[in-house]
């Protein structure tokens, strides 16, 4: 069973990411821009190092699933200070893989920016990773959302993808600013600029995918801007409410008001 955290509010997690990053600018005098320094934030200012390993060989745990893909993708180790990334995600190797290294660094800096102080009230959790069990803050690609976890990818999503920053590249792409919406199976007055459901691949072909795969090939451009996978891209452009699937009820409700 995992670690029990408090509940955090979405905008105390992203106004820790915020002084992070800002302190991060002021000690190197520079101003914040994507893609995000990952990398340089988590060595250079927060003193954590950075490893590769097999991760599943680390923590004894059989690789399973299809091909038998990383089911576990970093941990950190806060007495040790120290993060370990599994090795098939060194971007170095498998350049595809960029964009999950970043986001599964910035994760574990969310647990270090949120939960090690309660690692170090509890000494059994420290013991725990000194032996290198497979403690709660292990992330893992196919385990149920547990708070911590989820948290610490809200971090991770606020650290990469500023607010401020995804909303200055918004306006860029988009001078009207108007927040986009899936179009919808049946028409309907609304405010949003209508998202086709007819993509255009890169090869110049033509297709019509589900909702996901159709939202993330719209939201592309910006993750190839933070460098970020359109997955969390796409997320990260619905939390802050500039991109929808549906016509948002609320606003159908206060328009027709």
């Amino acid at each position: 069973m995992g670690l029990k955290v408090a509940y955090l509010s979405d905008e105390a997690i992203e106004r820790d990411a915020q002084t992070l990053l800002a302190d991060y600018a002021q000690v190197r005098g520079i101003a914040s821009k994507a893609p995000i320094p990952i990398d340089d934030i988590i060595e250079k200012h927060l003193k954590i190092g950075i490893e590769f390993d097999d991760t599943h060989r680390l923590f004894n745990v059989p690789r399973s699933g299809i091909g038998f893909d990383s089911d576990i993708l970093g941990a950190i180790f806060f007495d040790q200070k120290r993060i370990v990334i599994d090795e098939n995600l060194d971007p170095d190797t498998n350049p595809a893989k960029e964009g999950r290294y970043r986001y599964t660094a910035a994760h574990e800096v969310g647990h270090w920016q949120l939960h090690r102080s309660l690692f170090a009230k509890d000494p059994a959790q420290i013991s725990l990773l000194e032996t290198q069990a497979a403690p709660s803050v292990v992330c893992r690609s196919s385990t149920a959302k547990e708070r911590i976890e989820f948290q610490a990818d809200f971090y991770a999503s606020c650290l990469l993808m500023p607010r401020k920053l995804v909303l200055a590249a918004w306006d860029h792409a988009f001078p009207d600013r108007k927040q986009r919406v899936l179009q919808p199976a049946t028409p309907i007055d609304h405010p949003f600029v209508e998202i086709d459901r007819i993509c255009c691949s890169s090869s110049g072909s033509y297709f019509t995918g589900d909702d996901d795969v159709v939202l993330e090939h719209f939201a592309r451009p910006f993750a190839e801007e933070f460098l970020v996978s359109p997955i969390a891209m796409r997320i990260r452009l619905e939390k802050l409410r500039l991109l929808h699937r549906t016509v948002p009820l609320q606003r159908l409700l206060s328009d027709g008001s």
